[in-house]
Order: C-alpha cells, then structure tokens, then sequence
C-alpha cells in the first residue's frame, strides 16, 4: 500500500461504492472484510436488542432486491441499478397500488430534479423508495407492482476495531462511520483516508497508542461507548473522519473543550500550510463526535472534514459518487491529519539548562550554521525561542503559537539542543 496512495485510495472506494450498507447487515460485513485486506482489523458484533445506554441494538436488516414495476410489467424503478433507490431500512413488501398510494412512499428532491436521495428509517418500520423528480413527474394514473425482498430479523450489529500499543497507555481514536450505502465522500472518503492512516502508523512505533474504530453511525458509538466504558479512561484524543475526499477547504469541528490540545494542533497544522481553511465551533450536533462528548463521556473529540454535511449540494444524494471526489484531495487530508499526529506526538515540555543569560551558540557550532539555509543545523530563532520559553512550562506548541515558527523547527532544533546539553526533556 501507499505507493500511489491517492490512487489506491480511489480503487478502494470504487472497490466500496456499489455494496449496499445500513446500520447493519451483510453489507456491512462485506465492507469490514475488505478493508482486512489492507489491515489487520478485528470484526466484532453485538446481538441485536443488547440494551446500550437509552437505546436498543436493532433487527438486523439485509435486502436482496427491489423495484417498481408499471402496469405493462416493466420496471420503472430498480434498486439493482442504484441502491439508493430503496430507503434504507424498507419493511418488506409486495403488493399493487395506485399512483395516489405509491405518491405516499416516494422521496424525491424537487429542487435538485436529475437526483435520487438518500433516506432512511432505521427506527421506524415503514418501506419506500427514492427517484430523481423528473422521474417522480413522470408517473401517471395506473396500477402499480411495489416490490421489496428485504428482511428485518435478530441478528447483529457489526463493527471494525484496530488497536495497537504505542509508548504510552493513552490513546488517540480515530473514528469513520460505515453505515452509508453508496456515497463516495460521505463517507467512503473517511473510510479509505482511515484505512490509509492506519497502515501508515501501524510501520513505527509511536509515543500514543492508537484506536480505529469503523462504526455505524450514532448506534455504533454508542454501542461501543456503552461496552467499553472501563477502556475510556486512557483516551487523551478522538478525530472523527468524515467528508474528507471533496475540494472544499479543510475543516475541523472543534472538541467540546475549544481549545484542547489537538484542537490546537490542528490549528497549528492548519494555519502552517498556507491554505485555506475552517475552524468551526462545537455543536451536539453531527457525526459521532457528538457521542464521545457527551456529558456523561466528555472526551475531546472533534471532527475533520472538508465541506462540511449538509454545505454541498450532492450530500445525501446519488451525484456524491466517486466522481465527486479526488486524489488530490485524499491525499491532502490524510497529510493533514498525519501532520496534526505528529504534532502531538512530538509535544514536549523542555527545560532550558543554562538558564542565566543566552549561551554561546557560536563555540557549539550552532550560529555559524544558523540562517535560511535549509540544510543548518536549526533555524536561529527557533532556537533562541526555545532557550528563551523552555522553562519547563511551556510546551513546543505553546512556543511555536506565541513564536509563530513552525513546529517542525522548533522540534528539530529542540533535538538539537537536547543533544549539545542546553536543554532537557520535562517527564
């Protein structure tokens, strides 16, 4: 993986897009057993009517086929052709109607007349389908055959888990939900950006350890929450991964908290690479963010995105398909979210060792190779940002926001100094 990552990338989700997926069911195990090919996820499930929290693990739910058929016996609607058609979740059916019934159970967006939308009742037992509007328009009065061959029965709720162990005990979670059909940015993109991530820090070592979850969405965070509460104590940080594959400017929800430390990494990242960008406030509104903070939990949890759900016109819709998305765009945010890592990985606290006045830098060999040079030892005034705020107080971080020099400086001479002895790192 990751010779090409922002075409592979891509396959991955062109490899994803046609699978049917819900909150549960086959499609979802389908999806789990081909992100294994790529890493090593483990595949759990939790029987349905589990209670977790105020809700219940639901029927599981599978569909085979659907379509509508006029009274000539011909389908003019077939959820073979596109599996948004169905609403998710559809009672089974099979029956004839008139236009006047058939109207009631029929979704359509009239301000986008060429889509078909996606919807959904996972909690309501009901069946249905979806159309373009001028589709919709097109219906005329006569009897017709609605067919669905779906099943709502005990069964499970399925999700993915990687963990490995880093230095420390504390975690970092990483979160994409897998609960969409076919729809490329939300959130096969979060999906295949996680995926990607994963294999990358699974090759090194790392000073946090590191959680992926693939969950359906709001009862697979609170499925997992309700489950793994004696493991919630060791998670510092969570990033919610979605909408990451469209060409709008990187965007991250803040955690509850406004200003924890990744959400200052991010910012860091943000501001460091030159390119547009939103910070967005905390809302209990969203993806699963909005679970991990909850009061009863109260993780810093935000959410990286691009556009935002809801801003663009092909969310929820069959034109969010891989052309939508791009490479470029992949590739960029899964840097970003790398870069917001690193940085906390690399976040120490130092303490300067020869605090009284500014050392000679000269006699260490550190002046005459300081400059614009990008191959000197370190930038000069990182360095005299370094010994001047090392007071085993002040973070790198805290340094590089009041000094405005990149991190990647300021750690890079922070190595340096540690290694000649002028500074020392704060456990």
């Amino acid at each position: 993986m990751n010779t090409n990552p922002g075409v592979e990338m891509i396959n991955l989700i062109k490899c994803l897009y046609p699978i049917c997926r819900s909150i549960t069911g086959d499609g979802v195990r389908e999806t789990l057993r081909i992100l294994s090919d790529f890493i090593p996820i483990k595949i759990n499930e939790v029987p349905s009517g589990t209670r977790v929290y105020d809700w219940n693990v639901p029927f599981e739910w599978n569909i085979k086929d659907a379509w509508i058929k006029n009274q000539d016996g011909q389908k003019i609607l077939n959820f073979k052709d596109h599996n948004l058609h169905v609403l998710n979740y559809s009672t089974p059916v099979d029956k004839k109607v008139n236009l006047q019934e058939l109207k009631e159970h029929l979704f359509t967006i009239p301000e986008q007349p060429d889509l078909i939308p996606y919807r959904t009742s996972y909690y309501k037992e009901c069946w249905g389908f979806c159309m373009s509007h001028r589709q919709f328009e097109k219906l005329s009065e006569q009897e017709y055959h609605v067919f669905i061959d779906s099943s709502h029965e005990p069964g499970f709720l399925t999700w993915g888990e990687l963990f490995f162990e880093g230095g420390t005990r504390d975690e970092i979670v990483i979160s994409c939900h897998i609960c969409h059909p076919s729809l490329a940015n939300d959130n096969l993109s979060g999906i295949a950006v996680a995926t990607f991530l994963a294999d990358s820090l699974l090759k090194n070592r790392k000073r946090y350890s590191y959680r992926f979850l693939f969950i359906p969405g709001t009862i697979g965070s609170i499925t997992w929450l309700a489950l793994n509460e004696d493991q919630l104590s060791t998670i510092k940080y969570g990033i919610v991964l979605a909408c990451v594959g469209d060409s709008g400017p990187i965007t991250w929800k803040k955690t509850k908290q406004e200003n924890s430390e990744i959400d200052r990494a991010v910012a860091r990242v943000f501001s460091e690479s030159g390119q547009k960008y939103e910070l967005i406030p905390f809302s209990p509104y969203g993806y699963d963010e909005r679970q991990f903070s909850s009061p009863g939990i109260n993780l810093p949890f935000g959410c990286l995105m691009r556009s935002p759900w809801g801003t663009f016109p092909e969310y929820h819709t069959s034109a969010d398909n891989p052309d939508f998305i791009s490479a470029d765009c992949l590739v960029d945010s899964l840097k970003k979210v790398t870069s917001v890592l690193d940085i906390l990985e690399k976040n120490r606290t130092y303490l300067n060792l020869n605090p009284k006045c500014e050392p000679r830098l000269g006699k260490r060999g550190l002046y005459s190779q300081t400059g614009g040079d990008s191959s000197s030892v370190a930038d000069h005034m990182a360095i005299l940002w370094l010994l001047n705020m090392s007071d085993g107080k002040h973070s790198l971080l805290d340094i590089a926001e009041r000094s405005n020099i990149q991190f990647r400086k300021l750690h890079h001479a922070a190595i340096v100094l540690k290694k000649i002895g002028l500074l020392e790192e704060k456990v």
